[in-house]
């Protein structure tokens, strides 16, 4: 991409790397020069908590915001009654209303950590898409709206095609979801004047359809952008670990466990990383990626301590390095390790190493605890264990016992 921007925004994504796509580089460019332009990204509320990967596009509009203009976090109470069919290779499970509702109560704890919502020009605004989908007259809908899309066309899409083309099931309900999202885009853009819409690549075709309806019914100009679809420099998606999910939400991951997922990056990952996640100068993030041996140990503390301030605070990263330090340089237990707390019931007779790891979160499953304490990665204290029959009794847990799974993982348990 050769284009040179003229707004800071656009400068801002391209030099740090959030930049996959655009529909018109130079016209969103050019509005963007000229006036406070509105943008959103749409969060499906399909569970209790976003997770990292999300993270690129709510720093994206944290980015949009300190240049100048507004962002809207839209919550999707009404699109994940539907859900999303994009890549996937079966249906999403339906929730009822009530789990909609209190998952998007809890997305919006997060949000105020990264964006400022207010009265100004560029106060950002927290919407429900169910405002305007719940009441949808279903004739009305498919009159007006639904002969604008092609079913040609929507079969042609990535996130479509690739479902048929394995011979997967796709629901009418599923197939329907495009279709609300666009209208979503028609409707903030009529009510609240938004220009744009950003979202990961995979949302490519969903962003288009918005684009399209809106120009067909308003006749207005509007735009999508898209952000990379993360992997870490050997491939794997990013935001996974053994543990499951990176979530943002501090009771569905400790501060701790999160600033330990960043503190594990991969060096070749730093850099990038700090460029994507933090609003560390990209003149210095280049400095910290380029240095190498154990000076690349700067980077990534820099890294986690930076990422895990935005979320949870300075005072939650502080603490987090600091019981890294006492945990990996002086073989101590540490403050702030995750925590499984067990009851007498819990107990019994007696439970297992194996059975430890699986609920501390250090293995995700029973196999794959024998497998880690096989490779004599597990450790008890500070002492590797090849037992994984193993048995704790209550007078064990007493006092918190530490877990290790490697070196640079760890958990408490104890009796409550």
């Amino acid at each position: 991409m050769t284009y040179h921007p003229k707004s800071e925004f656009m400068a801002t994504i391209m030099q740090r790397g959030f930049l996959a796509d655009c529909t018109d580089y130079q016209g969103l460019d050019e509005r963007l020069s000229r006036e406070v332009v509105t943008a959103y990204v749409g969060y499906d509320a399909t569970a209790a908590s976003l997770h990292v990967g999300h993270q690129v596009n709510i720093t994206l509009l944290r980015w949009l915001q300190k240049t100048g203009h507004k962002p809207i976090t839209l919550i999707g109470g009404g699109t994940t009654k539907v859900g999303d069919p994009s890549f996937r290779a079966d249906e999403r499970p339906l929730l009822t209303n009530e789990q909609i509702d209190a998952n998007a109560d809890r997305l919006k704890t997060v949000f105020t950590r990264f964006l400022s919502y207010d009265d100004g020009p560029t106060g950002a605004l927290m919407l429900n898409n169910a405002e305007w989908l719940d009441g949808l007259n279903y004739l009305s809908f498919l009159r007006d709206i639904g002969r604008h899309f092609s079913v040609n066309r929507m079969l042609s899409f990535e996130s479509v095609k690739s479902r048929l083309d394995r011979e997967q099931s796709l629901s009418f309900l599923e197939f329907n979801y495009m279709i609300l999202q666009a209208y979503d885009f028609l409707e903030l853009n009529r009510r609240y004047g938004c220009l744009a819409q950003f979202g990961g690549s995979d949302q490519w075709g969903n962003i288009v359809n918005g684009i399209d309806l809106t120009r067909r019914v308003l006749e207005h100009e509007i735009f999508g952008l898209t952000t990379p679809l993360l992997t870490t420099s050997d491939g794997r998606k990013m935001g996974k670990t053994a543990g499951g999910a990176v979530w943002l939400n501090a009771d569905m991951l400790s501060p701790y466990e999160y600033w330990q997922f960043w503190r594990n990056t991969t060096d070749a990952d730093a850099g990038r990383f700090l460029k994507l996640f933090t609003e560390v100068p990209v003149d210095e993030c280049e400095r910290l990626g380029a240095l190498s041996g154990a000076e690349i140990n700067e980077a990534k503390i820099r890294l986690a301590n930076e990422v895990t301030g935005l979320l949870h605070g300075t005072e939650a990263a502080a603490a987090a390095e600091a019981t890294a330090r006492e945990v990996f340089e002086k073989g101590g237990v540490g403050d702030d390790l995750p925590t499984l707390t067990l009851s007498a019931d819990d107990v019994g007779e007696g439970i297992s190493l194996t059975q430890l790891l699986v609920r501390s979160g250090l293995a995700a499953s029973g196999k794959e605890a024998k497998r880690l304490i096989d490779s004599a990665g597990a450790r008890v204290g500070d002492e590797v264990v090849s037992d994984p029959g193993l048995m704790f009794d209550a007078a064990r847990l007493s006092a918190p016992v530490k877990l290790s799974a490697g070196r640079k993982r760890h958990a408490l348990v104890q009796l409550g």
